[in-house]
């Protein structure tokens, strides 16, 4: 009897169990408010506002669970990338190169014994190359890189919009690898520049351009590292890493952050395979910007130089030579005739600072001194046998790659 009694019982406690956890489920409203299970809240994108809405500060909103309304935008807005996607690829332009082949590419076709038995070619066969490119003003002006446009005959510019424009060189700066052009239109989508001096490593970043010809494209990583130098890619190197894929086509394309500000020019790869191995190399855009803004004033490039060929100063060298410091950058040779030669600088000087601004290695001393007007004179402090000295040297002008100093 005891036993059909238990039994019975824990039927029916079973069949009730049942009910409330469908009721919890389905129509928790019907519960007591103990029982009820407490609802997420919902997360939604914020409803336009309708036309003629009065403007004012928006009163807090909150959903059924009394979350503050900036809280719940906030949630949404990171599920997507959209708009800094937008935003971007309107000023993301494809650039198309051509190159036509030179007679010493085939020096046979030059050979008047091979005209006489072959006859005359015809016209000289094209080469045709990819890269990407930024709208940095509404005018016409496009950042690119050097490399993209090296060496073209012709550039044909193709907007996200479908429409192209044929493009010319203001000009280029191969020592940052940046390269200015122009087309002939009006009030296009320029980029928005951020500041790269406020990026974090760990920021969100989208990388924008036309890799392998596919079309438009956008990656997204977050910044690696900072300032990196002495990669041997360019002469002046601060470059921004990140992981956001960048492949061959990506050259001259946005790396911008999640509002879509311009961060920086994508410009190069570590490569094995010739595909995105996660580390890309892009120029910061205050680097492009300054480039942009001479370029765009003069046609070229003016930065300050000295005539001296420097070398790091590293703690095993300290250590060799007993030098009090161990960071820093040893003058290695000096040009003869040259700024700093007629100043009195000597082999084997530690430069020290620049006008105040500390020297700990040869990329900063380059990129200090590049900055520096020509036909100025700024006091250089140097350590010179166990003594500081300072000397006043009067600026030149840094000559252009390949020509002789």
């Amino acid at each position: 009897m005891l036993k059909k009694l238990w039994l019975v019982f824990a039927q029916a406690v079973t069949v009730l169990l049942a009910l409330l956890f469908t009721f919890a489920t389905l129509r928790p409203e019907w519960l007591p408010e103990r029982l009820a299970r407490e609802r997420p809240p919902s997360i939604t994108r914020p409803a336009p506002e309708p036309p003629g809405a009065p403007s004012g500060p928006a009163a807090p909103a909150g959903d059924a669970a009394g979350a503050p309304g900036a809280e719940a935008r906030r949630a949404a807005s990171i599920l997507s990338y959209s708009e800094a996607a937008r935003r971007a690829t309107a000023a993301v332009v494809n650039i198309y190169t051509t190159k036509a082949a030179r007679s010493g590419d085939r020096p046979l076709f030059g050979d008047p014994l091979f005209r006489r038995f072959f006859g005359d070619p015809g016209e000289r066969p094209q080469t045709n190359s990819l890269g990407s490119g930024v709208i940095a003003s509404p005018d016409g002006y496009v950042l690119t890189n050097h490399h993209v446009v090296d060496g073209a005959d012709e550039i044909e510019v193709l907007m996200a919009d479908g429409s192209s424009a044929k493009a010319r060189v203001v000009g280029t700066d191969p020592e940052t690898d940046l390269a200015v052009l122009r087309i002939d239109m009006a009030e296009l989508p320029a980029i928005v520049f951020g500041n790269a001096e406020d990026a974090r490593v760990g920021d969100v970043v989208l990388a924008v351009g036309n890799p392998f010809g596919v079309g438009q494209t956008v990656t997204m990583g977050i910044i690696s590292a900072l300032g990196r130098t002495q990669l041997g890619i360019n002469t002046f190197e601060n470059f921004i890493q990140t992981d956001a894929a960048i492949n061959p086509g990506n050259s001259g394309g946005a790396l911008v952050d999640t509002e879509g500000r311009l961060l920086g020019i994508n410009t190069a790869i570590y490569s094995r395979t010739g595909g995105s191995l996660g580390i890309g190399f892009a120029i910061p855009a205050t680097t492009a910007r300054q480039v942009m803004d001479q370029i765009i004033a003069t046609g070229s490039v003016t930065r300050g130089y000295i005539g001296v060929e420097p070398q790091d100063l590293t703690p095993e060298l300290a250590e060799a030579f007993r030098l009090p410091r161990k960071d820093g950058a040893i003058i290695a040779g000096v040009m003869r005739g040259g700024p700093a030669d007629r100043a009195g600088v000597r082999v084997g000087d530690i430069l020290v600072d620049v006008d105040g601004r500390p020297i700990p290695n040869t990329t900063t001393m380059l990129n200090v001194i590049a900055q520096l007007e020509p036909g100025s004179t700024v006091t250089f402090r140097f350590l010179r046998d166990g003594t500081t000295v300072q000397v006043p040297i009067r600026i030149g002008k840094r000559p252009k790659p390949g020509t002789p100093r």
